[in-house]
């Protein structure tokens, strides 16, 4: 099966209908996106630094085991962003060398 695109006619389900704030830029995407999902298409693979190195860390696993892609949503630190769906108007803040503290 191939995919289509909103545009040749096909699912407006993957069409780019949420925005969320990262770090305060904003980004736009598919509503049924994993916030990993998101920030690795937004060319972000650092999504903090590890709390004894600084060593740059992002998603390993893809499945909520290693921890390596925790971020603060919404306020809430220690969100597994590989678990969790992007929502509208959801705010990221991410650590790590590069990135916001």
């Amino acid at each position: 099966m191939t995919a289509r695109s909103p545009a040749a006619g096909g699912s407006a389900a993957g069409t780019l209908a949420a925005r969320i704030l990262v770090d305060g830029t904003a980004v736009a995407a598919p509503r049924s996106a994993t916030l990993t999902a998101v920030l690795v298409a937004a060319g972000r693979w650092t999504l903090r630094a590890h709390p004894l190195t600084g060593e740059p860390r992002g998603p390993l696993c893809g499945m909520g085991v290693c921890l390596e892609c925790e971020v603060t949503v919404d306020g809430q630190p220690g969100t597994r962003a590989c678990l969790t769906r992007i929502t509208d108007g959801m705010r990221v803040q991410t650590t790590g060398p590069g990135l916001a503290s």
